[in-house]
């Protein structure tokens, strides 16, 4: 399992090495269209290579991706954590009431509540 998952990564390394290599040409990204930056006056954008371009929309698209599930996701962990907390407080209060009633008052109520080994 080990040699499999290496030589995925192996070839994923490969194939992102050509996929950059492929795309060295710089594209000029630019944060507003040109109309509406000559209207606003604001001439932002920059200049970068094409594989940049690509892995930078890649990484954002799956960081977007998490974030949207671990909010989607935040009503399951919070029913999750009230579960538990429940289930321990159970379990505290079984606790208690075996100990409370633990005590027979009877020598053969004792011998029959004795756990058999």
């Amino acid at each position: 399992m080990r040699y499999l998952r290496q030589s995925l990564l192996f070839l994923l390394g490969i194939a992102l090495i050509s996929l950059a290599m492929a795309n060295r040409a710089v594209v000029s990204i630019s944060a507003l269209p040109a109309d509406l930056a000559a209207l606003l006056g604001v001439h932002w954008s920059v200049e970068l290579p094409l594989f940049l371009v690509i892995f930078a929309s890649i990484v954002t698209g799956l960081l977007i991706g998490f974030v949207w599930e671990w909010l989607r996701e935040h009503k399951h962990r919070v029913a999750a954590s009230r579960s538990g907390k429940m289930a321990a407080q159970l379990e505290r209060e079984l606790a208690v009431m075996r100990d409370a009633t633990s005590v027979p008052k009877d020598d053969i109520l004792a011998l029959l509540d004795k756990p058999k080994a």
